[in-house]
């Protein structure tokens, strides 16, 4: 019997099919992945944008139908040439399907979570009925890979419902960042790239094995149309929308799928639409370098213990998904490594239907009892990543269980 039987598992909760549409001719019959680009004067790397979206190639080189996929640009507050750039770009290429919604919206919608929300339920509506329709996304300061399309069906053909891609900085936008931004920004990424290896040995996922990375944002995510309405759509947040959603995927036991083969490269702009995004971020960091402060993060020891248990965690789950008994010592025994109650691991067997929203509704359960932080004093950035490297050539040396991914150096 599987777990998707035992227990409660999330349904559609919305039909998308309310509100003013914001495409009015339909899709073309072939297509399959609707692509959304929320865009707030975006004139300088627009043109850049549409072209990298328009020059899309299969895995052998060759181009891509186009019309197996369509593209919807919402200019949203526009002051710029934004909107007559993609107007532009659509007469230059008639065949490609390219839609343009211009919008000036009021102070209380002007935010990318509503106008994200807006294109993912317009993208949803348009496609709900294809049996293999795909919704994904990007941003208008964004250039994505030649074969984002081509990998998007890869992953997934091969069973994904949603699938986050690998973001890196642009070259010369890196290179022209204050030097303890453009350090911290590699540290980040290193450190949390170690991480996910580290978890590759441990607690490796069933489905979304190495090699793998671990971003999930909204400059780089697709997700199936049936996904997206059993899990409810794109929260209304104002930011960050993309962690919102994520976090409702995993609620409705999504096969997340952090695939390198889905690569886009964003630009190293410090003034961004939010101020949770990588723009706010690198200007966080200039910042911490002018005040010489440190770059504090969990340490090798807070990680690998989080991991031990979350691996005990699955095996719980995967017991009582067979129809075993939730033995009382042994949820005591996690609880305790894990810093929280009992019962509200028995609670969050009850109310989930797959491992990934059990072990989702536990760590919010951690976090608001506070006792695992605790436990564990930050670390400098640099003093993380020397240990993890030295834990991991631990295991390679020792033949752990699991698979190490290849490192993704940020490029």
């Amino acid at each position: 019997m599987s777990v998707k039987t035992l227990f409660n598992f999330p349904t559609a909760q919305k039909t998308f099919t309310n509100g003013d549409r914001l495409v009015a001719s339909p899709p073309l019959k072939d297509c399959e992945v609707c692509a959304i680009v929320p865009v707030r004067n975006e004139a300088e790397t627009l043109p850049a944008t549409l072209a990298a979206l328009f020059e899309q190639k299969d895995f052998k080189g060759r181009t891509l139908n186009h019309k197996r996929y369509e593209v919807i640009v919402f200019a949203n507050n526009c002051t710029d040439d934004s909107a007559e750039i993609v107007r532009r770009f659509a007469r230059q290429h008639p065949e490609f399907a390219l839609h343009l919604v211009e919008r000036t919206l009021p102070p209380e919608e002007a935010y990318i979570g509503r106008v994200r929300q807006l294109l993912l339920d317009e993208a949803y509506r348009r496609l709900r009925f294809h049996p293999r329709g795909v919704i994904a996304s990007t941003d208008g300061d964004t250039q994505v890979d030649s074969r984002w399309i081509a990998a998007i069906m890869r992953e997934i053909s091969h069973g994904a419902d949603a699938i986050g891609g690998r973001i890196v900085v642009d070259a010369a936008g890196r290179a022209a960042l204050d030097s303890h931004a453009r350090a911290s920004y590699l540290r980040a990424v290193g450190y949390h790239s170690l991480m996910t290896q580290l978890e590759d040995c441990i607690d490796p996922d069933p489905f979304d094995c190495a090699p793998r990375h671990y971003q999930f944002f909204g400059a780089n995510f697709a997700v199936t149309c049936a996904m997206y309405a059993r899990a409810g759509g794109m929260p209304l947040v104002r930011t960050p929308e993309d962690v919102a959603f994520r976090e409702a995927l995993v609620k409705a036991g999504a096969r997340l799928r952090h695939s390198p083969l889905m690569r886009v490269t964003t630009s190293a702009r410090q003034t961004g639409r939010t101020n949770l995004g990588l723009a706010n971020q690198l200007s966080v960091w200039q910042n911490m370098g002018e005040r010489g402060q440190a770059f504090l993060v969990e340490p090798v020891e807070a990680i690998e213990a989080r991991l031990h248990a979350k691996r005990e965690l699955r095996l719980l789950w995967e017991r009582v998904a067979k129809g075993e008994p939730c033995c009382d010592r042994t949820v005591v025994q996690l609880a305790e490594r894990f810093a929280i109650m009992p019962e509200q691991i028995k609670g969050a067997i009850a109310r989930s239907g797959s491992f990934q929203a059990f072990y989702h509704y536990l760590k919010q359960a951690q976090h608001a009892r506070g006792l695992w932080q605790q436990q564990w004093t930050a670390v400098n950035i640099e003093v993380a990543i020397a240990d993890l490297r030295l834990r991991l050539n631990d295991f390679r040396l020792n033949g752990a269980n699991g698979q190490i991914g290849r490192f993704l150096l940020p490029n």
